[in-house]
């Protein structure tokens, strides 16, 4: 996540792990190595590309009740069927595509799921009709930076589920007719595209870490972190309009801090499992 952070050599954080690579990873990214490059260069990178927005929101469906590394094994091949995960493309299909879908191998053969994704994108339309983007209607749910803790260490890294925020985007998206957008389901959404920052660690001074940022506007507000104009503008505008006082349609989220909700099954995991539960990619599978 961009600017290296560092630990004394032989003191790493709980939770840290250093690959064969020398890498130091979170737990969950130090497994299958498909993970690598994902946990390195994928996970909580903001993104503001509806299109990528809309592929990682439908996703997240398709790994309920499942390892986000079954879906990593399947996602080239769910991006061809799905053209692109283009939700213009995607609203398109019918009963021929649904079937087709279905005896697919290659991905999570599951109707409601199929269905899902397809009316989704169907609802899509309708959101970035109404605020410009799918883009701008997710990154509203951005929570306020102070009320979240400067530093997550592992432990409480577990304990995450779902968020006042997620809770909130969830039950937005279920009244505007989507599906498969649970609280959870949308908390991993929110860490994976880096609408909240749950990788942070103490910077010190030695073995170079990948998975952590100082601060959540470290990694937002340095152009060293490759974050492109049309984000920052988008934050900046989100900010403006939450230090001038909620508008209309703005979510009302508690101002709370937006971790510490124990999921259902992250207890029972540990740092050797395949599923890094869904927080890195979120801690729930």
């Amino acid at each position: 996540m961009g600017g290296d952070l560092v630990v004394p050599a032989g003191a790493l954080p709980e939770g840290i792990t250093i690959g064969d690579d020398g890498v130091a990873r979170c737990w969950w990214g130090a497994g299958d190595p498909l993970y690598h490059p994902y946990h390195d260069t994928e996970w909580g990178r903001p993104v503001a590309d509806d299109r990528r927005l809309f592929e990682k929101l439908s996703l997240e469906g398709f790994q309920a009740g499942l390892s986000w590394l079954t879906i990593l094994r399947k996602r080239e091949h769910f991006r061809e069927v799905f053209a692109g995960f283009d939700p213009a493309a995607v609203a398109q299909f019918g009963v021929q595509e649904v079937e087709r879908l279905l005896a697919d191998p290659g991905i999570v053969r599951n109707r409601a799921k199929i269905e899902a994704t397809i009316n989704n994108a169907r609802r899509y339309g309708e959101l970035a009709t109404e605020f410009g983007s799918l883009a701008a209607y997710v990154w509203q749910y951005e929570p306020d930076p102070q009320a979240r803790p400067p530093v997550l260490d592992h432990p409480a890294l577990l304990q995450l589920g779902h968020s006042p925020e997620s809770t909130a985007m969830s039950k937005d998206l279920r009244r505007r007719g989507w599906s498969f957008v649970g609280p959870t389901t949308v908390y991993a959404f929110m860490q994976a595209m880096g609408l909240v920052n749950d990788l942070s660690v103490p910077k010190t001074q030695s073995t170079t870490l990948t998975c952590g940022l100082a601060s959540v506007a470290e990694v937002r507000e340095d152009p060293r972190h490759g974050v492109q104009t049309p984000l920052l503008d988008l934050l900046s505008a989100h900010r403006l309009a939450r230090a001038a006082g909620p508008p209309g349609r703005r979510p009302r989220t508690p101002r709370s801090s937006c971790y510490g909700t124990r999921s259902r099954s992250c207890a029972d995991r540990s740092p050797g499992r395949d599923s890094p539960g869904r927080t890195g990619p979120s801690f729930r599978d």
